[in-house]
Order: structure tokens, then C-alpha cells, then sequence
């Protein structure tokens, strides 16, 4: 797999019938190792070692209903309260990060209500945080701190 926009961390891989899996430590199983799978395994150590974000608080790859069609979100970092601090849309490096990208995130938070975005191929990364009082949103230059 190629380096991504991320410090360096250690990942634990097995090898079986011609597949390799990494270890999701959320997931607390090893899964298919694929391009999106190994951004979104960045961006949890990311969020658990960088950013301090509660590994307790993080939710991967869920369901959930968004108008009647089932969805899986990528991750998702609760609030202590149970509200949603933040989602995460990982997509695979090669893939160009557009609009699709945003409107994919954008109609998961219909059903969610987070305070906070994130869109990656771990290459480039967007972070926006969402003002609902005032129907307002503002790119950031990094994740806030979790409080």
C-alpha cells in the first residue's frame, strides 16, 4: 500500500488464501486489506494518537438509514452525551475527492446531525465544521480538539 497523508503507524497483518487483512482495532477483528479499508485504518490512528479522540467513542463501517436506503458510514466519534462529534468519509487514494464526495457526507449527516466532517483518500484532507443555528458551515485547516 502507499504512504499516506498520516504519520506512520504500526499495523498488525495476516495473510490467508491470497488475501492480506489488517487488524481494525475498533472492529476488534482483522479485515480485507483494500485501499479505502487502509485509509480508514490511517485515519483511526490518527484520530485515537494524534488527536486523542476517546477510542471508546468511535464507531467503524455502521448502518444506518438515509432516506428508506440502507448506508454504511466509514467512522463516526460520538460526543460523551451520545451525540455525533464527527464522520469521517474515507474514500481509496486514487480516488479524486468532489463534490460526489461532499453530497455522500453530507446526506449520511441528515441522519446524524455531527458537529464535524471529515472527507479523505488519504492523500488530501477536509475538515468542515457545521453551525445548524445559524444554517452555516466553514472549512477548517485541521480536526478541532475533542472536548
Amino acid at each position: 500500500m502507499i504512504p499516506l497523508n498520516f504519520p506512520e503507524y504500526r499495523f498488525r497483518f495476516k495473510n490467508s488464501e491470497n488475501k492480506t487483512y489488517v487488524f481494525d482495532r475498533i472492529r476488534k477483528k482483522f479485515v480485507v486489506l483494500q485501499p479505502e479499508e487502509w485509509v480508514r485504518q490511517h485515519v483511526v490512528h490518527f484520530l485515537i494518537k494524534k488527536m486523542r479522540y476517546p477510542e471508546s467513542l468511535i464507531q467503524v463501517e455502521k448502518q444506518l438509514i438515509v432516506n428508506g436506503l440502507r448506508k454504511r458510514y466509514d467512522i463516526v466519534v460520538f460526543n460523551k452525551d451520545g451525540s455525533i462529534f464527527l464522520i469521517v468519509e474515507c474514500k481509496a487514494p486514487n480516488i479524486v475527492i468532489d463534490q460526489s464526495a461532499f453530497d455522500q457526507i453530507a446526506r449520511y449527516n441528515l441522519a446524524l446531525d455531527a458537529q464535524n466532517l471529515m472527507v479523505t483518500n488519504g492523500l488530501s484532507n477536509y475538515y468542515c465544521q457545521l453551525h445548524y443555528d445559524a444554517e452555516t458551515y466553514r472549512f477548517l485547516k485541521e480536526l478541532p480538539e475533542y472536548v
